[in-house]
């Protein structure tokens, strides 16, 4: 006996549409997809991360608060990572520069990094950083010293990452906001210093 659903044609685009709107509506308040959206654009943005920077570079006391529970210590500026992430903050050092990547798809920590630009994304990039970190960072701009040791942090949809760059030498004078306007996102996954 053949099975009733090979016959059946499917439904116009129309109908499937409003089946789906129907059931969504049933179970998702109207305006989810609009607040959603003006979220991303007032919370993602990796200024909070810079203003979270900065703040670190002028108070040694937020500092080590920081790097103890970054997801608590960014909170006290008004940025929180979603219920279930943890934010883990990674000092680069003289010796040492971080650099965060998603292996699995594109996770970043979106209240202090922003969404992931499209470079992030790319399984180029996620593959290439795990195997030859130091060249990958050399072709985008980033020659380190060899006596800097490289280390890749793989994110999870429970543990994001951010990087603490380096202070800038010749900043000491600098307010916060003056601090947070030379942050980028870039040095924030550890792509640049």
């Amino acid at each position: 006996m053949k099975d009733p659903r090979e016959t059946l044609e499917p439904a116009p685009v129309e109908a499937r549409e409003r089946a789906l709107e129907q059931a969504l509506g049933a179970r998702v308040p109207a305006d989810f997809v609009e607040r959603r959206i003006e979220q991303a654009a007032e919370n993602f943005d990796y200024r909070n991360g810079a203003r979270v920077v900065a703040r670190a570079w002028s108070d040694p006391a937020f500092r080590a608060r920081l790097l103890a529970d970054g997801g608590r210590a960014s909170a006290e500026l008004g940025f929180r990572a979603a219920d279930r992430e943890y934010l883990v903050v990674l000092e680069n050092t003289d010796s040492l520069h971080n650099v965060i990547v998603c292996t699995q798809c594109s996770c970043t920590a979106w209240g202090v990094i922003g969404l992931p630009p499209d470079w992030y994304k790319s399984p180029e990039y996620r593959a290439r950083l795990v195997r030859e970190p130091r060249a990958l960072l050399r072709e985008m701009g980033l020659a380190l010293p060899e006596r800097v040791a490289v280390r890749v942090w793989d994110t999870s949809g429970e543990t994001r990452y951010m990087v603490l760059p380096l202070r800038p030498p010749g900043t000491e004078g600098l307010g916060e906001a003056k601090l947070a306007e030379l942050v980028t996102r870039e040095m924030l996954i550890g792509v640049a210093r």
